[in-house]
């Protein structure tokens, strides 16, 4: 039976949201509302909110402008950069057609070069993200994030108070919970939806532009979830972790449930990663309170890693994973790099099977994908 093809069909809903707002932000700019454009989980939306501001993501994940993009960057750098460049340099991103402002962090060499060349053709500010975490980390996090907010409020005429970051990170804080009490559906023995479903809906959150509007969306999602009365069981539970999933990597969701799987966690950026902490909001000082909460998201972009263990080993035994898979891009060195660290922790620590796998934004290696997967799946 394919499972898939007996939900409801809100989770097209979802899934189109990215398309879909495409066109809502037209009519955003249409209001005279600023539309500033992001590349990571590190950059502090509360600040856009406290603005008056609308934040989307530029990052691509499709091979679709790749070949333009090698025309200006090198082809072996990680498809996530080209991809974004791509899209930016031909146009073909209405995201990035309509930034007003798009903001950057130094989380990889290959990020910060490209951002120089988008200095170019667009109005570019990149924020220095520290590389480890320690005392003096948090206090240039924080010294960054205020001088983002004077930017911000310069560039836009607008003033950021501390009563609007506050009730900025109120809203964001809603957001987060409320996606963390939706994909904590999957911890069930019983589960009620496909993992790529789950994703969809992931995915498509972060095209929300109305952030207040994502707890009800999401309460209502989830109801209507368990009055389909699903029951799916029989499948390996598998968590995904590593580079950032979308578009054409979903193919390793896929090759998961085509093969006797069922993806029951996201660690990496656009699941859990950036979401598992709210800000603390009594903390007295709201810019330290954002520093802390962001600088603390589990990237391989900062040394030690330590959130990034921590969280996986929650997830591990909350969601009762059976496998792990930790996916990168090619040329995406941090990740790459830290795969002995992860490999280790899984395997000894969490004594829990894992699989490293590394993909790009093609569809070339979809049959070596399957096979491998298949194989470790058969394995569990």
């Amino acid at each position: 039976m394919n499972i898939r093809k007996d939900l409801p069909e809100i989770f097209d809903e979802f899934k189109d949201k990215r398309r879909e707002s495409f066109l809502k932000v037209k009519e955003i700019k249409d209001k005279n509302i600023p539309v500033i454009g992001i590349f990571c989980t590190f950059f502090p939306q509360e600040i856009a909110l406290a603005a008056g501001a609308t934040s989307v993501s530029l990052c691509s994940t499709s091979d679709e402008t790749i070949k333009d993009a090698e025309r200006d960057l090198p082809t072996n750098l990680c498809p996530l950069i080209k991809a974004s460049y791509g899209f930016a340099i031909t146009n073909k991103c209405p995201f990035f057609y309509f930034s007003d402002l798009i903001v950057g962090e130094t989380t990889c060499d290959g990020k910060k070069k490209m951002y120089e060349y988008l200095g170019e053709i667009k109005n570019v500010y990149v924020m220095e993200l520290p590389q480890k975490r320690s005392a003096e980390s948090l206090q240039l996090w924080t010294a960054e994030i205020k001088k983002l907010a004077k930017f911000v409020s310069k560039e836009f005429g607008v003033e950021i108070t501390e009563e609007k970051l506050r009730e900025a990170t109120v809203i964001k804080n809603a957001e987060r919970s409320a996606v963390k009490d939706f994909y904590g559906i999957m911890k069930a023995d019983e589960l009620p939806i496909m993992g790529l479903d789950l994703w969809h809906v992931l995915n498509g959150v972060q095209f929300e532009f109305d952030k207040k509007a994502v707890p009800d969306e999401l309460k209502k999602l989830k109801e209507k979830i368990f009055s389909e009365n699903k029951h799916i069981t029989g499948k390996k539970r598998i968590l995904i972790t590593g580079c950032p999933i979308g578009g054409a990597t979903e193919k390793v969701i896929e090759a998961v449930e085509n093969n006797g799987g069922i993806v029951v966690a996201y660690e990496n950026c656009g699941g859990a990663k950036a979401i598992d902490e709210n800000v603390d909001l009594d903390n007295p000082d709201i810019y330290d309170a954002l520093a802390k909460k962001y600088l603390n998201i589990g990237c391989a972009c900062i040394s030690p890693n330590t959130p990034r263990l921590n969280l996986l080993s929650r997830m591990i035994d909350d969601y009762k994973v059976e496998g792990v898979i930790d996916m990168h891009l090619q040329a995406c060195t941090p990740f790459q790099v830290e795969t002995k660290t992860i490999r280790d922790f899984v395997t000894k620590e969490k004594e829990t099977p894992y699989i490293q796998v590394e993909t790009d934004y093609s569809d070339s290696d979809l049959g070596q994908l399957n096979t491998r997967i298949e194989a470790f799946i058969e394995m569990l």
